[in-house]
């Protein structure tokens, strides 16, 4: 256990992380009125995640990383258990059989909280690979990424039965970000990008030419999604268009807090930026993606200044799920992405993803506790 006294946070970290709560809670306040009435309570259920997303980070701090590091293995299996039990005892919202549900607090996901547990599991088994290898040959390193593909590819192909296509796409998305700045060689990922691109053209193919045959293939709820990605091309769908009507028309300084004027599903999650965007504008909007870019920058940093390898693998996998997140999430309320169901980090509602986000946070802040311990 660590001296609780040693602990030095890093200002530059935590405040943003303050500020995103009171933007949150203020925005799912806001948004009341396109709410359903069984919502009415979320801007207090988000306070009291929030709480016990500070307490997780604080227990990660007490604990400490390197013991995590120690009972990674533990963890995988305790995530890859929690996705197969979904099959069995999970809860079907929206399509999809991704949740538990514990009477009292609501419900939880546990693929929100796999996605820390890979970034764990990933930068694991790149430092080791790194240390035992030191020059590795293209055959160890053909092993090394076998290792990984699999790692990855249990619970992503657990999450895509849910059906969760966008979680899945974090999963993949986090790894190629760790496996980037892990020094491979950049030949295999001109590789995997080549099999990706065959992949996706061979799927587009038989999408554009045999819609029954794509059915016959890959079954009706991939067609779905394949067709729900494909809809923001030409901006059409009623939550996009209504998305779109919100921002435009909030103008310099927006409609106000607590005015919407335009209805739209989901804007509590998927779509609480255009409520934000639509409640304070232009001016506001800008704001809020200057305090995203400044944690980002933040974290970047934090990285370079670090000098442990495994602990830049933790901040290179967090820090591309999250900006990964931010972009796609605000992309898509703009429709220049498609509308994956993803949500904005530490702004949508969310218990699961929230406390997962403050999971990150506590490996985030025991780094820097000892950078800045180092450093003094």
């Amino acid at each position: 256990m660590k001296n609780i006294s040693k602990f030095k946070v890093d200002k530059s970290i935590i405040i943003p992380i303050i500020l995103f709560g009171i933007i949150s809670v203020l925005t799912l306040y806001g948004a009341n009125s396109i709410l359903p009435s069984h919502m009415d309570n979320l801007m207090t259920k988000q306070i009291m995640w929030y709480i016990a997303g500070f307490i997780i980070a604080y227990f990660v701090m007490t604990i400490g990383n390197t013991f995590i590091y120690r009972i990674v293995w533990f963890l995988y299996a305790l995530g890859l258990i929690a996705l197969i039990g979904l099959f069995f005892f999970g809860i079907n919202i929206n399509d999809a059989t991704a949740w538990y549900e514990i009477k009292g607090l609501g419900t939880i996901q546990p693929s929100e909280f796999m996605k820390i547990i890979l970034i764990i599991t990933n930068a694991t088994l790149i430092a080791k690979f790194n240390e035992d290898f030191p020059n590795p040959s293209l055959r160890e390193e053909f092993y090394f990424l076998l290792k990984i593909i699999i790692v990855v590819a249990v619970p992503s192909i657990l999450t895509f039965m849910q059906p969760d296509t966008g979680v899945v796409l974090i999963y993949l998305l986090i790894t190629l970000v760790m496996l980037f700045v892990s020094g491979i060689r950049y030949r295999w990922f001109a590789i995997l990008f080549g099999i990706l691109g065959l992949f996706i053209i061979t799927i587009l193919s038989v999408y554009f030419i045999n819609q029954d045959l794509f059915i016959k293939i890959f079954g009706t709820s991939f067609f779905l999604r394949v067709d729900r990605l494909l809809d923001w091309s030409n901006q059409s769908g009623y939550q996009l268009e209504n998305s779109l009507s919100a921002i435009g028309s909030a103008g310099l300084f927006g409609h106000g807090w607590n005015t919407n004027p335009i209805y739209f599903p989901e804007a509590q999650t998927d779509f609480i930026f255009a409520v934000f965007a639509s409640h304070f504008g232009f001016i506001g909007s800008v704001l809020l993606l200057a305090l995203i870019a400044f944690f980002d920058i933040r974290l970047i940093m934090l990285a370079v200044k670090t000098n442990k390898l495994i602990n830049k693998y933790i901040i290179a996998g967090v820090a591309g799920m999250l900006i990964y997140q931010q972009i796609q999430n605000i992309g898509m309320t703009f429709g220049l992405l498609p509308i994956t169901g993803i949500t904005l980090p530490f702004i949508s509602y969310g218990g699961s993803s929230l406390l997962s986000y403050m999971l990150a946070m506590g490996l985030i802040f025991n780094i820097s506790n000892e950078n800045m311990r180092y450093t003094n």
